[in-house]
């Protein structure tokens, strides 16, 4: 089966090396989108690099950047290779129309003085995806800054990987590039500046995510990638979603391949599959290699 009849008639941004983009109903590389979790890979990326400047430890433990959470065993490393224990949403978020527009930093801020009996398992004892520890990440690397998380990104990630005006916090109204509805309207997004930002709440334009995974997958431009990026195999990825957009970006470290895909609406299983099948639709067959899927990390 063509890898392109996956897509659906939904705008589509396909970035690959050597290539001209791939761009279909209305979509447009050069404007910003929603990224979902691939925010964290930007994260973990932040953490890698805030300790290689001295300025914290990856296994430092939660408390020492954020003192109102006790003791609990959890370290930065756990946040961000998912093994922290914490569950994969924050309490009192859940499905609904509008998630995430609850957590707030206070309301994190609330939670912390009880971190580990909201750990469902041991630090470190097996992995289980979490946004809610990507916010506590994020919250702490924002405490050893002395910075917020925005400012932190910038400076020790995006201002050296030349994207720092193509990622934000906050797009620029006259170039961000939303969904719409059947009559054309603009489709409400959910709040997702708050404390999960730094787990999935960043704009970039698809352009600047190509820049990012080059760099970071390819380049090997910070040395080894974070462990925020998910690995199966050769192959480095990582995916994400928010009510209406879907992203998913990977490597092949064996052939230097790599893919951005980026779409405004549809199922994001469908982009997911869409960027596997690109992804190693060239790559020689292997019986020894585990298969790939794609999981499910919005």
């Amino acid at each position: 089966m063509s890898p392109w009849s996956f897509r659906t008639a939904v705008p589509l941004c396909v970035l690959r090396p050597g290539r001209e983009p791939r761009v279909e109903h209305g979509h447009d590389p050069a404007l910003f989108v929603e990224i979902g979790s691939l925010t964290k890979v930007l994260t973990g990326t932040a953490l890698v690099r805030m300790a290689a400047a001295g300025l914290l430890g990856v296994d430092d433990p939660v408390e020492r950047w954020l003192p109102d959470a006790p003791p609990s065993g959890i370290t930065l490393r756990h946040l961000m290779d998912h093994t922290s224990g914490l569950p994969r949403l924050p309490p009192g978020t859940g499905p609904g129309r509008d998630p995430y527009a609850p957590f707030t930093a206070g309301a994190l801020a609330g939670m912390l003085p009880r971190l580990d009996r909201l750990a469902a398992d041991e630090p470190g004892r097996r992995t289980e995806y979490s946004n809610f520890g990507y916010a506590v990440l994020g919250a702490a690397l924002a405490a050893a800054a002395g910075r917020p998380y925005g400012e932190l990104l910038r400076a020790h990630v995006l201002e050296p990987l030349g994207v720092a005006d193509e990622v934000a916090v906050a797009p620029p109204a006259d170039r961000a590039l939303r969904a719409r509805g059947r009559f054309g309207r603009t489709r409400a997004a959910w709040t997702m500046d708050g404390a999960i930002l730094p787990a999935g709440g960043l704009w970039a334009t698809p352009r600047a995510l190509a820049s990012v995974v080059s760099a970071l997958l390819v380049e090997r431009r910070f040395g080894e990638p974070a462990s925020a990026w998910q690995r199966a195999d050769r192959l480095l990825w990582h995916n994400g979603a928010t009510r209406h957009a879907s992203a998913f970006a990977g490597a092949d470290s064996g052939s230097g391949d790599w893919v951005l895909v980026h779409r405004l609406g549809g199922r994001p299983e469908d982009t997911d599959r869409l960027g596997a099948a690109l992804l190693t639709e060239n790559r020689s067959p292997d019986p020894a290699a585990p298969s790939y899927r794609p999981g499910d990390t919005p």
